[in-house]
């Protein structure tokens, strides 16, 4: 087998002081934090898309980047090259987990038919790598939007032959995922949105995609699939307006077509400051519903007004979203997929390494970070304090459910004094400061 990253070795952990660009600083997975190493905590993953498969285009430029696997031109061959790219970056960087969309791993053919035959292949070809490495599939995927017949939706696509395409496609990439022992699986509408609505029928779109999501549900059950399912939230871009808009919104989709117990959220950073929020305020909302189940980890910059995917480097944000998920008792199928490429001038293959090493370590430094925000329990118990107006008196009364509008007018009535306390909002951001900076 070739070797791909030459000169670069096992990549290791050597501690904050190090100067070594090729190793962990602050990310060392045999590290315990509670209960679990860092390793179990963090269950970091490889995106194969933007690692392997990207050639850093632009709209206004060619590739960049220098990857030899991308030279073959057999197009069955690049894929195997590409695979054992992967997994010896995989190794070498030491990650447990991977995520693919189908279309990353095997190329298109001429017909179905033989589509499926070549995913059949390097499927194969995948299963050997990870049986000799123990390195997992964390979730699988189906690329339904690069193809032009995807122009108009997949599952939401006003073509039904193109729906019925759409079907087979995750039939297949289901069975792929389930073959290859995948946690889960993630539904990404890449194209499922609308561009105006003066052509779109939205209800039907919306039925449509729920009647999709229920067949997948269906199938899965059939083939003995037990990953879990996720839908990745995402505001705008490629079509004006997604329909899995945000964590609020595809929450309300599944309750109203009875999904939501199939379902849980996959949360990208990028992806929440696109819709407006913060990633932490997503991950909050994903929490709090029982519906926080995986995260591509990355972020976007904030002068730019599209998805840039770049890698998690901001302490501040890592930290935040630590917080959320160590609350939610942590990832079980999940973890922490860097959806993420590198810029289009960082193009040597060693800087795949630099920049997952980064993120990796900057996620580290956040999960230590909020493990003792969680163990100090300063933050838990402001927010306590600050709503114990609701655990007696009235307000107990309004949360048991026993009084209404007549009770609470008569209880106003006779009330003449209201009396607010601060919230605190800069000693809180101080607090948090501290936490980083110690």
């Amino acid at each position: 087998m070739s070797e791909y990253f030459k000169g670069i070795s096992k990549i290791e952990y050597e501690g904050p002081n190090s100067d070594n660009p090729l190793a962990f600083k602050y990310y060392n997975p045999d590290e315990m934090v509670g209960n679990k190493t860092m390793r179990e905590h963090l269950k970091f993953s490889v995106a194969y898309w933007h690692t392997f498969v990207a050639e850093g285009v632009d709209p206004f430029g060619s590739g960049t980047m220098i990857r030899p696997w991308n030279d073959i031109k057999d197009p069955m061959g690049k894929a195997k090259a590409r695979m054992e790219a992967a997994f010896e970056f995989f190794q070498k960087l030491g990650v447990d987990y991977f995520c693919f969309h189908d279309r990353d791993i095997a190329p298109e053919g001429e017909t179905l038919e033989e589509t499926n035959k070549n995913l059949d292949e390097i499927a194969q070809f995948a299963k050997g790598f990870m049986k000799d490495t123990d390195i997992k599939l964390l979730w699988g995927t189906a690329n339904m939007f690069n193809n032009p017949r995807f122009v108009h939706g997949a599952a939401t696509s006003c073509n039904a032959d193109v729906f019925a395409y759409a079907a087979a496609q995750v039939k297949k990439a289901l069975e792929v995922t389930n073959d290859l022992g995948g946690s889960g699986y993630t539904f990404w509408g890449g194209r499922e949105g609308y561009e105006t609505l003066l052509n779109t029928d939205m209800k039907l779109e919306l039925d449509n995609f729920a009647r999709f999501l229920h067949m997948a549900v269906d199938y899965a059950k059939e083939i003995g699939f037990e990953g879990q399912f996720y839908i990745e939230p995402k505001p705008k871009e490629p079509t004006k307006h997604q329909y899995d808009f945000d964590a609020a919104n595809v929450l309300a989709f599944l309750k109203t077509y009875d999904l939501d117990e199939h379902f849980k959220l996959n949360i990208e950073t990028n992806h929440a400051t696109l819709a407006g929020h913060t990633m932490e305020h997503e991950l909050r909302y994903a929490r709090i519903n029982n519906m926080l189940g995986s995260v591509d980890a990355n972020q976007g910059d904030l002068h730019l007004g599209w998805d840039t995917d770049q890698f998690p480097t901001d302490i501040y944000m890592t930290t935040l979203a630590m917080y959320e998920i160590l609350k939610s008792g942590g990832f079980t199928t999940g973890g922490l997929n860097f959806d993420a490429k590198v810029r289009r001038p960082s193009f040597e293959p060693a800087d795949l390494f630099y920049a997952h090493i980064a993120g990796m370590d900057a996620f580290a430094k956040g999960l230590k970070i909020a493990y003792n925000m969680i163990e100090d329990g300063k933050f838990d118990k402001f927010i306590e304090d600050r709503y114990g107006s609701y655990r007696e008196g009235i307000g107990a009364d309004i949360v048991s459910g026993k009084v209404g509008f007549k009770e609470l007018e008569k209880y106003a009535l006779n009330n003449n004094s209201i009396t607010n306390t601060s919230g605190r909002q800069e000693v809180l951001e101080a607090l948090l400061n501290q936490y980083i900076v110690k």
